[in-house]
């Protein structure tokens, strides 16, 4: 018994010792690193445990051939090729060319998008272009439940795959572990093709329980679709009672841009079911008056090269001329963000940032204020919601640029999730957008008027702090 001791206490001894290693010779950042560290050095045993489930970076990991990506892309190189007078803004010419460079966001003029800010109105829009449908409809979302509003939309696709159309659902298995086997089933008996992104099961997969897809995405036959902040779940409708009305921002569009939507849904496709969907079927040409109206479709996930969500924030904050106003639920932001935020504020730039004045994850609303408080010293003007839960992800600046999707400020979407945006380089939309977070403000404190996040006992301060060492894993 004397010798198995020792031999388990060497066994744990190198397995710690290579999982240390592992962490120090990975690509990632610096605070991310020591985050895991002090979760391997103080955790024993259930450390190892915890690395081995949530830690391993998938950021080297290719997931999908660079064959069978050129030809998912390739229908939506020609949709970008025939476009005619396509002009991009000066002031945002680096911006527009970094994403499509790194993340293969092309731009995409004739668009036309309007903003949904309540879940009643995101459900009666999404069901009325399900009814409109003729082709195909694909629908990506993180959480879809087995509630009224889960099962609304399951009979409404129903319906449509029965009459011929094309359904095909991707939903995460992680973030939609609640819903019960046979709600999925059932679709699937009734024609809906239906796949779990990256299903955990044991050992499979196990190590990439940490990297979910957290996108939102809706296409109507290849002519219109929606992206944003909400999922299927009675909560946008209804609200809970724990934090009163769910307010979130969805965006309902038409025209080219819905090509880049496409093509983002068919590579997850690829993914849960290996099956290559590239006719050109599903690009039909957009049937609208051209406009001037510039977008981008701009996905991330922790297998591209570099993080493109997080890089686009921090050349937005960057090179803005007189504002950036943002609003997350979860605010846990990287080190460049952070950067960007606090001397862009210093600059003289009218940087506001919008949370919930409570969150509904405690180990989140600890680990956020500590950020929170450096900010607001750095010029900042910090704003908490108390209109309920504000769950919207946007951002506008200067009246020319807006974004709207489903990435929070926080480590998990810039560097874990699966996640997309609508970038828009256009004046019209970008004042909606800055309507739309300026009626939100009307329901904000400013963090100066709320002593008890402020002014918090040491005690509490201290175990504030001691969370925030652990925000990247959270």
């Amino acid at each position: 018994m004397t010798y198995l001791h020792w031999i388990l206490l060497a066994v744990y001894a190198i397995v710690t010792a290579a999982t240390i290693v592992a962490v120090l010779v990975d690509d990632r950042q610096p605070v991310k690193a020591l985050a895991w560290l002090l979760v391997l050095l103080f955790l024993p045993v259930v450390g190892v445990v915890v690395y081995f489930f949530f830690g391993q970076n998938a950021r080297h990991e290719r997931i999908i051939s660079k064959q069978s990506l050129d030809k998912l892309t390739r229908r939506s190189m020609w949709a970008f090729a025939r476009q005619s007078e396509l002009r991009l803004p000066e002031r945002y010419r680096e911006l527009i060319h970094l994403l499509a460079r790194d993340g293969g966001a092309l731009p995409y003029k004739d668009n036309e998008a309007s903003i949904l800010t309540s879940g009643s109105e995101f459900v009666m829009e999404l069901l009325a272009a399900i009814g409109r449908a003729r082709h195909h409809i694909h629908l990506t979302t993180y959480i879809i439940n087995d509630d009224a509003l889960g099962n609304l939309v399951a009979d409404a696709l129903i319906d449509k795959a029965r009459g011929g159309v094309a359904v095909r659902l991707i939903y995460d298995d992680v973030g939609s572990w609640k819903t019960p086997k046979d709600f999925f089933e059932r679709m699937r008996d009734a024609g809906i093709d239906a796949h779990a992104f990256m299903p955990v099961k044991f050992p499979a997969f196990t190590s990439r329980i940490n990297y979910r897809n957290h996108r939102k995405v809706c296409i109507i036959d290849g002519r219109e679709g929606f992206v944003g902040g909400m999922n299927i779940a009675l909560r946008y409708v209804k609200g809970t009672r724990q934090l009163g009305a769910w307010r979130d921002t969805h965006l309902h569009l038409k025209g080219s841009a819905v090509h880049g939507l496409q093509t983002a849904f068919l590579i997850d496709w690829y993914f849960v079911d290996r099956t290559l969907i590239n006719d050109k079927d599903y690009y039909p040409t957009a049937a609208h008056t051209s406009n001037d109206c510039l977008a981008q479709i701009v996905t991330s996930d922790p297998t591209n090269r570099y993080p493109e969500m997080e890089q686009a924030y921090v050349k937005i904050l960057a090179e803005a001329k007189r504002y950036v106003y943002m609003a997350t639920p979860y605010f846990l932001p990287t080190e460049p963000v952070l950067f960007a935020m606090r001397m862009a504020a210093q600059a003289g730039i009218d940087v506001r940032l919008m949370i919930p004045y409570h969150a509904d994850s405690k180990i989140v609303e600890w680990a956020s204020r500590s950020f929170v408080a450096t900010i607001e010293e750095a010029g900042v003007k910090v704003l908490l919601y108390k209109g309920g839960f504000n769950h919207s992800k946007l951002l506008v600046s200067d009246d020319s640029l807006a974004s709207c999707g489903s990435t929070n400020i926080d480590f998990r979407s810039f560097n874990n999730n699966f996640e997309v945006n609508a970038f828009f380089y256009d004046s019209a939309i970008a004042q909606q957008m800055k309507q739309v977070f300026m009626a939100d403000a009307q329901q904000c404190i400013p963090l100066a008027e709320a002593p008890t996040l402020l002014r918090r006992p040491l005690l509490q301060h201290i175990w504030e702090g001691f969370v925030r060492l652990f925000a990247p894993l959270l």
